[in-house]
C-alpha cells in the first residue's frame, strides 16, 4: 500500500473539516484523479472547490503532484508515486 499526501490550502480546510494535511492510502498505478476521488468520497463539498461538473480541474486551482503542476504533466491522469505531496493552490487574485 502507498500513501499519497495532500496538502490543502487554508482556503480549502473548511470543505476538509479543517484538516491541512491529508494522507491518502493509494494502489501502485494510482493517478491524480483517483487521489481526488478519494478525498472527495470523504468530502464531496472539497471536490466541487477543485472539480467542475465534467470532473475537470477548475481553472483557477492549480494542482502540483511533487514540484510539477499537473497540467505540465498529463492532468489528471498524473500517476502518483509512493510518498508524494499533492499540493493543491487556488489562484488568488485581487486589485
Amino acid at each position: 500500500m502507498m500513501m499519497v499526501t495532500v496538502l490543502i490550502p487554508g482556503a480549502l480546510r473548511g470543505e476538509c473539516g479543517g484538516r491541512a494535511r491529508m494522507p491518502v492510502p493509494a494502489e501502485a498505478g494510482w493517478t491524480l484523479r483517483q487521489v481526488l476521488d478519494a478525498v472527495s468520497a470523504q468530502y464531496p463539498r472539497f471536490d466541487r472547490r477543485v472539480r467542475d461538473e465534467q470532473g475537470r480541474l477548475r481553472r483557477y486551482v492549480n494542482v502540483f503532484v511533487g514540484m510539477d503542476e499537473c497540467r505540465t504533466l498529463s492532468g489528471l491522469d498524473t500517476e502518483v508515486v509512493d510518498g508524494v505531496q499533492v499540493h493543491i493552490l487556488p489562484s488568488v487574485a485581487g486589485g
